[in-house]
């Protein structure tokens, strides 16, 4: 079983949404009994907390369920998780700062190095209006598919 966690600052609106779409994109290719998946954030400003309503909104627009409860990123998830996803190079070097060594460093890539539209960092819709959302969530899809293609064809 392959373990992913998607890591953003405050785990209530990029994480959770990513692991909303990967778990429907498991689903969807009948990969289910193969996968774990999680979310997290850097920060604990919201733990306990659902997705930021946002969200929540944007998922249920495309069908899919953000099942998660906003929890901050710790040191053991190295050792839980096989892919550790950074939303941004802020949550990467945050991330990275709690490495042990260099295996707890492989494990941690940036989600648009996923996106076959180019790099860099997924923004943070947060302090945006609605369409950053939905703006997100077109990135995050191209991101999930790519991230799922890489590990099912071993290139990860």
């Amino acid at each position: 079983m392959t373990s992913v966690l998607f890591v953003c600052l405050g785990n209530i609106c990029r994480s959770p949404l990513a692991e909303g779409i990967l778990i429907n994109l498991i689903k969807t290719r009948g990969l289910t009994a193969k996968y774990t998946i999680d979310s997290a954030g850097t920060a604990s400003y919201h733990i306990g907390k659902h997705a930021d309503p946002r969200s929540i909104a944007v998922g249920q627009k495309h069908n899919i369920h953000l099942p998660s409860r906003a929890r901050q990123f710790t040191t053991s998830d190295f050792d839980k998780f096989d892919v550790i996803i950074a939303m941004d190079s802020s949550n990467r070097r945050n991330i990275l700062a709690l490495a042990r060594n260099t295996e707890d460093e492989a494990k941690v890539h940036q989600m648009r190095d996923f996106d076959p539209n180019g790099r860099g960092d997924v923004p943070d819709p947060y302090y945006g209006g609605d369409s950053g959302f939905d703006d997100v969530y077109t990135m995050l899809l191209r991101c999930c598919n790519g991230l799922l293609d890489a590990i099912e064809h071993n290139r990860l």
